[in-house]
């Protein structure tokens, strides 16, 4: 019963932010790299961000570079999106992605994938 589940979307006006969680249950987390990918109306899904299983490595895409933090908490089983300086094109549902991995390091793809979250960024 692996289970991922995102939650922390919502309204937000340009400049505003949020933070998305994303908490896992039913396997061993702590072997498990995560990823943020985001998926907008009429476009295709694009990777966000990741982080290694320890938080050792973490990538962002360039577009949230500067704006975006990828975090862990093993102890709490949940990966965080910190999202600042947000813009009306960062509009999507988000979501997070597993992968289990041995090494500390981003993996090329995932397996298993929660819900999704809203954010719309809006006045």
């Amino acid at each position: 019963q692996l289970q991922l589940v995102e939650s922390g979307g919502g309204l937000v006006q340009p400049g505003g932010s949020l933070r998305l969680s994303c908490a896992a249950s039913g396997f061993a987390f702590d072997y498990y790299a995560i990823g943020w990918f985001r998926q907008a109306p009429g476009k295709e899904r694009e990777g966000v961000s990741c982080i290694s299983r320890s938080g050792g490595s973490t990538n962002n895409a360039e577009s949230v570079k500067g704006r975006f933090a990828v975090s862990r908490d093993n102890a709490k089983n949940t990966v965080y999106l910190q999202m600042n300086s947000l813009k009306p094109e960062d509009t999507a549902v988000y979501y997070c992605a597993a992968k289990f991995t041995y090494g500390d390091s981003c993996p090329r793809a995932y397996d298993y994938w929660g819900q999704g979250t809203q954010v719309t960024v809006s006045s």
